[in-house]
């Protein structure tokens, strides 16, 4: 993917297809992430789920690193906000969250290190693939911080308690092998193979049902957060068995040819 070379500015959309792609762009600060970038995130994340077109979602970071979290000095501001008032820290925790939930499937693009809050943000992806150079770090026991409730659950039901305790308490940095080993990544490439392997995914996951794909995943969801709507998933499951769809990913397994799928 080729990096840009304009001013640091809110995240930055690019549409390709069915591939959209959100990258971090404030590559100086190691994309620390601002409050306006949080505003900007939520817009794009409506605008992408709303476009039927538009089957994956890649989200990335310019420069040599995915992101260095959230600003530290607005997370000092939020300590001494007026209580009951929303934080950007809160507003955080609700961007990860909204990520974590859109109805396409999506994938972390680590293009290098991922530290504090971005490593939720990139843990609400479906899959992450980072550069062999990567690295992980999760600083909030240092810093007197008692991390978002969802954050946490995140972490131990993708990573495991064992693991979630390991890097939260120790708040130890980790490489990317270590990353791969304990789940955190799905995958991991030299960086000139990087885009190739976010690429070979993406069009595998443009390429499948978009509606089997969304019931699916926000069943898979709810399994992890043991909030499950049996009912509602297996009412999904027999309509799938109705839709246009299964029609057509029949006739193309007969047809010995991709299928097509029209989507909603």
């Amino acid at each position: 993917m080729p990096e840009t070379t304009e001013p640091a500015t809110t995240p930055v959309l690019q549409i390709d297809g069915p591939r959209a792609t959100i990258r971090l762009n404030r590559p100086k600060h190691l994309n620390r992430v601002q409050p306006d970038d949080l505003v900007a995130l939520m817009e794009l994340f409506g605008r992408i789920e709303a476009d039927p077109a538009i089957r994956v979602l890649v989200l990335t970071g310019t420069g040599r690193a995915f992101s260095a979290g959230f600003d530290l000095g607005n997370l000092a501001e939020r300590a001494t906000s007026t209580p009951g008032e929303e934080s950007a820290g809160s507003a955080f925790e609700v961007v990860a969250n909204r990520l974590e939930d859109l109805a396409l499937p999506t994938i972390c693009r680590l293009n290098g290190g991922v530290y504090g809050g971005a490593t939720d943000l990139a843990l609400a992806c479906d899959f992450r693939i980072g550069v062999d150079t990567c690295e992980m770090f999760m600083p909030a026991a240092r810093l007197g911080l008692h991390y978002y409730t969802s954050g946490i659950k995140r972490y131990v039901t993708r990573l495991g308690a064992d693991n979630a305790k390991k890097l939260f308490l120790t708040a130890e940095k980790i490489d990317a092998n270590e990353m791969l080993r304990i789940g955190y990544l799905t995958g991991i490439a030299p960086a000139d193979k990087l885009d190739h392997d976010v690429d070979r995914l993406a069009a595998k996951l443009a390429g499948n049902a978009p509606i089997a794909m969304r019931g699916m995943k926000r069943a898979i969801n709810e399994f992890a957060r043991g909030t499950l709507d049996e009912e509602a998933a297996d009412r999904r499951a027999r309509d799938s068995m109705r839709g246009a769809e299964i029609k057509e990913g029949i006739v193309a397994f007969k047809e010995k040819r991709a299928p097509r799928f029209e989507g909603e």
